[in-house]
């Protein structure tokens, strides 16, 4: 999956693909894709305090985020670009305002939202043009938090995996940190959650099947890789045939707004 690893890509025209290539699939990516640990959404609101939050989703997707955050008790409104997607947010989150708009142009007003989260999209943002949006839509005090949930290739067969699923387009520049800067906020702290998905071999090639990297590729290209990855599931031996948990690491990273 897309992860922090993958921000330095050096192809503008290939990163515009595959930002826009969810929409055709807001399905299977609501089905497929992972949702984020309540430890991990908890520590990204801790700096306030005890309070019920009011939370900005911003390019909120299906709504993955979305569902932690309601269960830690906080007050959500999405921001989605892509029609789809919003789409099938409101499908699952239909008491949930879901408006449209990007991080480079929020429709909210200022000081509007204690904190501002974002799954698995930051690496999309102009984040010159982001960052000031969101610290325009925050009140004093407010937090930003970005996560990604990655394979934990620390074991052996989810890093296997994960070479066997690179497609041809897939980044080759990577970083090994993937925390930013940015002055209208404070420094940025880290922080790893363990996670798991319940997935089959099948459900998993799905997952990956909803991958950027995977989703504008040819059809002939897809097919074989997605056959690729069910066939060397299959063959774990740990694995079994039926259903095995997926082990992930949630990545978050948090400020405050200066």
């Amino acid at each position: 999956m897309t992860s922090a690893s993958e921000w330095n890509a050096d192809d503008t025209e290939l990163r515009a693909r595959r930002a826009k290539s969810f929409g055709p699939e807001a399905v299977a990516y609501e089905e497929h894709r992972p949702d984020y640990p309540l430890t991990g959404i908890r520590w990204a609101l801790e700096p306030l305090g005890d309070r019920d939050p009011e939370v900005l989703d911003l390019a909120a997707g299906t709504g993955k985020l979305t569902a932690g955050l309601l269960a830690v008790g906080a007050r959500v409104v999405a921001v989605e670009p892509d029609e789809a997607m919003r789409a099938e947010f409101q499908r699952s989150h239909a008491g949930v305002k879901a408006l449209a708009g990007s991080a480079e142009s929020i429709p909210l007003q200022d000081d509007s939202v204690d904190a501002v989260v974002v799954g698995q999209a930051l690496h999309w943002f102009d984040q010159e043009r982001a960052f000031p949006e969101i610290a325009r839509v925050l009140r004093p005090g407010g937090v930003f938090a970005a996560f990604w949930n990655m394979h934990d290739v620390g074991v052996e067969w989810v890093a296997e995996l994960d070479r066997l699923s690179r497609s041809s387009v897939s980044f080759q520049t990577r970083t090994s940190s993937g925390v930013v800067a940015h002055p209208l906020f404070e420094e940025f702290v880290r922080a790893d959650f363990p996670h798991t998905q319940r997935r089959t071999a099948a459900s998993l090639a799905a997952t990956i099947g909803t991958h950027s990297h995977t989703l504008v590729i040819s059809p002939a290209e897809r097919a074989v890789l997605l056959d690729t990855i069910t066939d060397y599931l299959r063959g774990v031996p740990e694995l079994g045939d039926g259903e095995f948990d997926l082990p992930l690491t949630t990545m978050v990273i948090r400020s405050v707004v200066r």
